[in-house]
């Protein structure tokens, strides 16, 4: 559901959690400039509505030892709906895969996987995911550095 009539409160309360998502009601009132109330109701109508569909801590990765990130594509052999479903229900039981995308053009998916270094990376390829039914190719690229990162897009001003 694509919800058009977001306001400048929404717009607000919505910045606000972006950039401290365990905000309370009476930050959120005060950063939007109203009473808690109102916001309250607000803030239950962008979740219902699926505006909002979760709350979560942001993990730094690096700290837990997986600083090594590989963008990963793959190829399958055949692109129908079994194969696709067969890919993708293994890619979910890989905690190494953070992000998978299912792609245009000439890859069928695009997978960030996180480990430790390359040599864990190396044991995941070889010893898994090259061993999931269907692949038909892989390239892998190593960033370099992150840019940009975000959850989400944010909303403009």
């Amino acid at each position: 559901m694509i919800v058009t009539n977001l306001d400048a409160y929404d717009a607000g309360i919505l910045h606000a959690l972006q950039r401290n998502g365990r905000a309370t009601i009476n930050e959120l009132a005060e950063s939007v400039s109203l009473s808690p109330s109102p916001v309250a109701r607000r803030l239950r109508i962008l979740e219902n509505t699926g505006v909002i569909t979760g709350y979560a801590a942001l993990i730094d990765e690096t700290a837990l030892g997986y600083e090594f990130s590989v963008f990963v594509s793959v190829k399958l052999d055949r692109q129908v709906d079994d194969a696709l479903a067969s890919f993708e229900a293994a890619v979910r039981s890989f905690p190494e895969v953070v992000d998978c995308w299912l792609m245009t053009g000439n890859r069928d998916y695009l997978l960030r996987i996180a480990t430790r270094g390359p040599a864990d990376f190396e044991r995941f390829l070889t010893s898994t995911f090259t061993k999931v039914p269907g692949v038909a190719s892989i390239e892998s690229s190593i960033p370099l550095r992150r840019v940009k990162a975000g959850l989400s897009r944010t909303l403009e001003p």
